[in-house]
């Protein structure tokens, strides 16, 4: 008969146990926790922005800066991992140069390039922060060219 009692009693415990531990569960479930600290489940989602910009033309051999604005929701990005602008004569990728942007630690970065030869250059400013990557794309018109006729070959 004890032995009986004492399966029982060790019964009731584990059961006692286990409904301890569901209805921890089921009240993380019903406060939204499910399992986590609660601080990201109402933070809104945050997106990386590169505001870039150049003048829309420039001549042959003329210094231009090329600048990223940086910001992640509404906050500027003083320390952004990578901007790198990269820039070639359109049509021609695969002939691209790449340099490392000046980090202003303002939320800007900034490179002063020149142009070579007239020609439509297009660029690109990647942008590499907070775990996230963009790289937008703007052109520049340098020298003596005509617009129509270059898209016209392409």
């Amino acid at each position: 008969m004890c032995r009986k009692m004492l399966f029982i009693a060790l019964g009731v415990i584990v059961a006692l146990v286990l409904a301890a531990c569901g209805s921890d569960s089921e009240n993380e479930s019903a406060n939204g926790n499910n399992g986590n600290d609660g601080n990201h489940s109402n933070d809104e989602l945050k997106e990386l922005k590169v505001e870039f910009n150049l003048p829309e033309t420039a001549d042959v051999d003329e210094e231009v800066e090329l600048e990223a604005i940086v910001t992640y929701g509404d906050d500027l990005v003083k320390d952004a991992d990578e901007v790198q602008f990269e820039y070639w004569v359109k049509g021609d990728e695969d002939n691209s140069v790449k340099v490392d942007a000046d980090n202003n630690e303002d939320g800007t970065y900034t490179k002063t390039v020149t142009f070579d030869e007239d020609a439509i250059y297009e660029l690109y400013a990647h942008t590499t922060a907070r775990q996230m990557h963009t790289m937008p794309k703007k052109s520049i018109e340098i020298g003596d060219v005509d617009a129509e006729a270059t898209d016209e070959e392409n």
